[in-house]
């Protein structure tokens, strides 16, 4: 079982971003509802509390954080990349577990456009495919060229990612991600590691495809 747990530990980081109030763990079920997935994201929400990253886990509480920082320079105007890139739909397809994203809420308040979602992911395990899910909310600033999402997985993974759009000379962008990683402390550094590589190589994916004109 706790190779299971590494195995989804290590692909629960599809990008920007990407939980559920488990009662087992995650199945190879693809049969729930729209309705289902947005019941399970209110209870990662309420039960969870995944949004909050002000307090660091206490001491005595078995769980670590740790932060890195990624960037990349795309070869795109900054409004093109920054709506690409904030588009968690664009991400289907550039992380090969991402299948699908179900919505849950999108509205916008006070300028800031919050959006609550699960991202289905499908796995290769074992000769089975095992399915997982992750339930975030994205909150995109279009105005400042910034986003951020919080995310909550099994095994009992938290994330929180601010991503920075800046605009450079010639018509490039840079886009940098402040990764804060919240997990058990027997997984943090395999955490880190894993998702630190996967947010690495979807930022490249990505780049590939905006400057391809694909996105």
């Amino acid at each position: 079982m706790k190779k299971l747990l590494r195995l989804l530990a290590a692909q629960l980081f599809a990008a920007t971003f990407l939980l559920t109030a488990f009662s087992g763990p995650a199945r190879a079920d693809t049969s729930q509802s729209d309705a289902e997935l947005a019941v399970e994201w209110q209870a990662a929400w309420d039960d969870h509390r995944f949004y909050d990253s002000a307090p660091p886990p206490l001491p005595d509480s078995g769980l670590s954080r740790e932060k890195a920082k990624i960037s990349i320079e795309i070869d795109a105007p900054v409004e093109h990349v920054f709506g690409k890139y904030s588009n968690i739909n664009n991400h289907i397809g550039m992380h090969s577990f991402l299948k699908r994203v179900v919505t849950h809420n999108d509205r916008l308040q006070a300028g800031i456009r919050y959006i609550d979602f699960t991202a289905i992911e499908e796995i290769p395990y074992e000769g089975a495919i095992v399915t997982s899910k992750t339930h975030a909310q994205q909150r995109i600033d279009h105005a400042a060229l910034r986003y951020e999402t919080d995310t909550w997985s099994l095994p009992g993974v938290v994330t929180h990612q601010k991503i920075l759009f800046e605009e450079l000379d010639g018509g490039k962008t840079r886009v940098t991600e402040q990764l804060t990683f919240d997990a058990d402390n027997s997984l943090i550094d395999f955490v880190v590691t894993n998702g630190v590589a996967s947010h690495q190589a979807t930022q490249a994916a990505l780049k590939q495809a905006i400057e391809s004109g694909q996105l």
